[in-house]
């Protein structure tokens, strides 16, 4: 989790994905040892000397310049999540604050969690740790209750519980969103020693994971479309927005939910019945004989 070597790794692999034609680059039909574009081509491209940024993807750049980080992303065509992870990975350790203390859901948004009772929502944190849940939620993704507070985690329910290939159908977009994310986060607190501990454990058990981690895809989804296959319901597909915490930007509310009147909102009406404790039945009920208030009692309460 070294801040440098991501930074390294992370300007390697975006060289590596360009090719000259798509930045207009003239190939000259010459023999490539390696993909994509060389570092005298990038370097061209974002305006600096080749010298300054072979120092710059080495991680040996020190006090490096918003707008020279601003020039190699528009030479890399780095989108937003990109950019924004770039300017991470190269600032400088102490600007960022620290990640040792816990975090901890305020009043606000456990309030309004809980008044989602009509759809899956939970709230994710550093880590992707799940932080918080409403009954849907545990209904849908995981028990988590039942699970110890080290594994209440996306990342490792996605990569290490093999129930999670049968929950969600496109499992393998499921694992990209969830590397992307973790990645991020990764840029975001580069020292987090926790999160190192994280990533090796997910690379020591899942191939997976090491596949995907290796890609350095960044990615913050906001919204989209997600697909899961309850064990009782069935399939169901279901939108997703994520709304940050206005006073923690390391704290996601993810909420689903599905049009009024589709067979998905069906589902989860059907889903939400399964999470309301039964009544209690009836001949459970005490039958002892009940002696009639007469008219003396009464008059005796008085």
């Amino acid at each position: 989790m070294d801040r440098a070597q991501q930074l390294s790794e992370f300007l390697k692999a975006r060289r590596a994905r360009l090719r000259p034609d798509d930045v207009g680059v003239s190939d000259f039909g010459s023999q490539r040892r390696v993909p994509g574009l060389r570092r005298e081509e990038l370097a061209l491209l974002a305006g600096v000397s080749v010298d300054y940024y072979t120092r710059l993807e080495q991680g040996r750049a020190r006090n490096v310049s918003p707008a020279i980080l601003d020039a190699v992303a528009q030479a890399l065509r780095l989108d937003t999540d990109e950019r924004a992870h770039l300017h991470n990975l190269a600032k400088p350790t102490g600007t960022r604050k620290p990640t040792g203390r816990p975090q901890r859901v305020g009043r606000e948004m456990r309030q309004a969690l809980e008044a989602l009772s009509s759809v899956p929502a939970y709230i994710i944190g550093r880590r992707l740790d799940v932080l918080a849940w409403n009954e849907l939620a545990r209904a849908l993704i995981a028990d988590f209750p039942a699970l110890p507070a080290a594994e209440r985690n996306m990342a490792r329910l996605v990569f290490l519980d093999h129930a999670s290939k049968d929950l969600y159908p496109d499992w393998e977009t499921k694992a990209r969103d969830t590397v992307s994310n973790l990645r991020l986060d990764a840029g975001r607190h580069a020292d987090d020693p926790q999160l190192a501990t994280l990533v090796g454990e997910l690379s020591l058990g899942s191939a997976d994971f090491r596949r995907l981690w290796a890609d350095h895809n960044v990615r913050g989804r906001t919204r989209g479309r997600k697909r899961f296959a309850h064990p009782q319901l069935g399939e169901l597909a279901l939108d997703y927005v994520a709304m940050r915490a206005p006073d923690d930007p390391d704290m996601t509310m993810m909420i689903y939910s599905a049009p009024s009147g589709s067979e998905a909102a069906a589902t989860l009406q059907l889903l939400a019945g399964l999470t309301t404790p039964p009544l209690p039945d009836p001949s459970s009920w005490s039958r002892e004989p009940v002696e009639p208030v007469t008219a003396e009692d009464n008059v005796a309460e008085r």
